[in-house]
């Protein structure tokens, strides 16, 4: 069991900072908070969320999401 929870606790900490840098450390800590409190189910939740799409569609969204996010970046940068 030991062996497990340094994979879980260095796997937390890439994603609180993945998810940090893409949306801020407060709303990343606002969105942790709304996740524990809400005692959600995230499967059924991801379900919901992508129901009717294709994982090509999910992708194509994905992909243009980040690349949106990127060009906001870097006009952010130059300003």
């Amino acid at each position: 069991m030991t062996d497990v929870m340094p994979c879980e606790v260095e796997l937390g900490t890439r994603c609180f900072g993945i998810l940090a840098r893409e949306v801020g450390p407060v709303d990343a800590e606002r969105f942790i908070a709304y996740v524990n409190r809400e005692r959600m189910d995230y499967t059924k939740w991801q379900r919901n969320l992508f129901a009717g799409q294709s994982i090509e569609e999910i992708a194509s969204d994905a992909r243009e999401t980040s690349a949106r996010i990127r060009r906001q970046r870097g006009a952010m940068a130059m300003a």
